[in-house]
């Protein structure tokens, strides 16, 4: 009994204990909602069904999160991946609006790259303000968020871009290998991203500039640069999550595409466990961090309850899973139960009296 104890025990330490307990009792509560929840179907060789739902729909939060938590493994911030988002998808749409045939692969791979490009340079501009100018990366990322919406609304003419573009619907809400095409853009990526940042020296040169930075450029290592390179790769997932819902709904809006997005995919990377402060970061955790936001939302909405009150339920369970992985709160916690309770004083003794 108390082996099992003690395996529980540093179970429970473990940084993605606790994302995980929390993202199981959530579909529990779904299940007893209605029991068919994790139910699976095949139709039209596509997998249907509330878990397929909520990864296809947490693939573009998971692609933000990804490149968010390297820039936060650096010490820094990105507030500016929502307007990205905005802009890489106007201006695919724009371009395969004025396609005479939209369906053309080809006028489609043209608008995917231009998009990107233009994803990559507006990363490359947050970098060079932050690594190269040395601009807090708060105040840094802060401009594009405000001037990017504006551009996103100049490149859509302050209008709601509709296409119909089947190779592009492809990539948010099309199938492949009877998945979700975007839940599969979403497993290479990751793949990538911890098959670089692990398997190679890239992951510990990004946690020691985060932790560091002065100490690791001491140590040889060309901070500036790789605070630069992470900024390039978090606009380019941004750009990539862009497609991801403007080709979910066939239109671009410049005004809500992406709206809020950069916040939970912070709260994803928190609740990851990768630390605001930099020096590690997780890319695990950052997925299971935007599965249980998404699931969240689902629960919400599956349970009826009032779609403006899910933003509260949000901050309720970021606030629990942090305050759980804190080791001061559960230091405190843990002191509290181990305080023994006072022993009651002795009752006096009798004295005899005699006369």
């Amino acid at each position: 009994m108390s082996e099992l104890t003690t395996r529980l025990a540093v179970l429970a330490r473990h940084r993605l204990f606790w994302p995980a307990a929390v993202l199981v009792a959530l579909l529990a509560a779904n299940v007893a909602y209605r029991p068919s929840f994790l139910s699976i179907e095949l139709r039209d060789d596509h997998l249907y069904g509330s878990v397929i739902d909520i990864v296809r729909l947490s693939a573009p939060l998971i692609l933000v999160a990804l490149g968010m938590t390297l820039v936060i493994a650096t010490g820094g911030i990105d507030l500016s991946v929502g307007s990205v988002v905005a802009i890489s998808g106007a201006v695919a749409c724009l371009w395969i609006s004025e396609l005479d045939d939209q369906n053309s692969v080809g006028g489609v791979l043209v608008a995917l790259g231009l998009a990107l490009a233009l994803a990559l340079v507006l990363g490359a501009w947050n970098g060079f303000l932050v690594a190269g100018l040395g601009i807090q990366p708060i105040i840094a990322t802060l401009i594009l968020m405000v001037a990017g919406r504006g551009l996103s609304q100049l490149i859509t003419q302050g209008q709601i871009i509709t296409i119909n573009s089947a190779p592009y619907k492809l990539i948010g809400a099309g199938y492949w290998l009877t998945l979700p095409f975007s839940i599969l853009i979403v497993a290479v990526v990751a793949a990538l991203a911890v098959l670089i940042t692990r398997r190679t020296a890239l992951g510990l040169i990004v946690e020691a500039v985060g932790g560091n930075a002065e100490a690791s450029r001491l140590a040889g290592i060309r901070s500036r640069r790789f605070t630069f390179m992470v900024y390039v790769v978090c606009g380019l997932c941004a750009g990539i999550a862009g497609f991801m819902m403007t080709s979910n709904v066939s239109s671009a809006d410049g005004n809500n595409a992406g709206l809020w997005v950069e916040l939970d995919a912070i709260l994803a990377v928190v609740i990851g466990g990768t630390s605001l402060s930099g020096g590690r970061f997780s890319i695990g955790g950052t997925i299971l961090g935007a599965l249980v936001i998404q699931t969240l939302t689902t629960t919400v909405y599956a349970m009826n309850i009032t779609p403006q009150t899910s933003l509260l339920f949000k901050a309720i369970v970021v606030i629990a899973v942090c305050l759980i992985q804190a080791p001061a709160f559960r230091a405190a916690v843990t002191r509290w139960r181990r305080t023994p309770t006072p022993a009651a004083a002795p009752a006096p003794a009798a004295t005899e009296v005699r006369a």
